[in-house]
């Protein structure tokens, strides 16, 4: 009995891939974004025309800045967290203001005067 050679991925996609640890497909290797070559960016935004032209409503972009302003500070929130942030994302704008200051200001702060 003689068995059929597996086929190697290479020999299955048309592209080639100069890099054996390159994903197939991935939109930033390759040189499709030459301008960020060599340019050291954790993420970068999406380029104008993949972005969508909808606005976000402010319950959704107040969530985000919260998701943001807590990951960043190296709080990464739990599946639990995810009713809690909902929940304060659902207030004004002013009072998300002041929660998002509270988390990114490092250090005491000084008592308001009254």
């Amino acid at each position: 009995m003689t068995a059929e050679p597996l086929l190697s991925l290479s020999s299955v996609l048309s592209e080639p891939a100069d890099d054996p640890r390159r994903v197939f497909g991935a939109r930033d290797i390759g040189g499709l974004y030459p301008a960020t070559a060599g340019v050291e960016t954790d993420l970068l935004p999406p380029a104008a025309e993949q972005r969508l032209s909808i606005p976000i409503a402010a319950h959704d972009r107040r969530r985000l800045d919260l998701h943001s302003a807590l990951t960043a500070n190296g709080v990464a929130p739990l599946p639990g967290d995810l009713d809690a942030i909902n929940t304060l994302s659902a207030l004004d704008d002013r009072t998300v203001e002041t929660i998002l200051h509270w988390i990114t200001v490092p250090g005491p702060r000084a008592a308001r005067a009254s």
